[in-house]
């Protein structure tokens, strides 16, 4: 199985999430779209070189909703740090620890764990990943 994972820098909150058999563009693209619809668009979108992210249909989605294009070196995981933490944490915290049979059973435990994530206290930001969020969209509409 596969996740997908897109974070806010700011506030560490999950803006959007996926897991799927196969690591296709277009997996890709439907998480980010449904985060999107959600959360809005990102100013930028930094990722891995991994084929799906360096697809002419990935970059060009991303051009043609007006999102920058960040991408790591190669082998450089510390240049988006925030999201290899989280997946540090999430598999430590949870996967390892919560074996599951079925594609369903992970979703829905990952689904559990996420909502936890974003009601515990990040000692980087001081803050809940969503108390975090909601605060800096109170500020940017002031």
């Amino acid at each position: 199985m596969y996740m997908t994972a897109y974070i806010d820098v700011y506030s560490r909150k999950i803006m959007g999430w996926g897991i799927s058999n196969s690591m296709s563009k277009q997996w890709c693209m439907d998480v980010l779209e449904t985060a999107m619809a959600e959360n809005g668009v990102p100013e930028i979108i930094n990722s891995d070189q991994g084929s799906q992210y360096t697809s002419p249909s990935w970059t060009n989605y991303l051009e043609r909703n007006g999102i920058k294009i960040s991408m790591d070196g190669k082998g450089r995981a510390t240049d988006n740090i925030w999201i290899e933490r989280f997946w540090k944490t999430i598999k430590y915290n949870h996967i390892y620890l919560n074996p599951c049979d079925t594609g369903l059973e992970l979703y829905e435990g990952v689904q559990t764990y996420i909502e936890y994530y974003h009601q515990k206290k990040h000692q980087g930001i001081g803050m809940k990943p969503n108390d975090a969020y909601y605060k800096s969209l109170k500020q940017n509409a002031a």
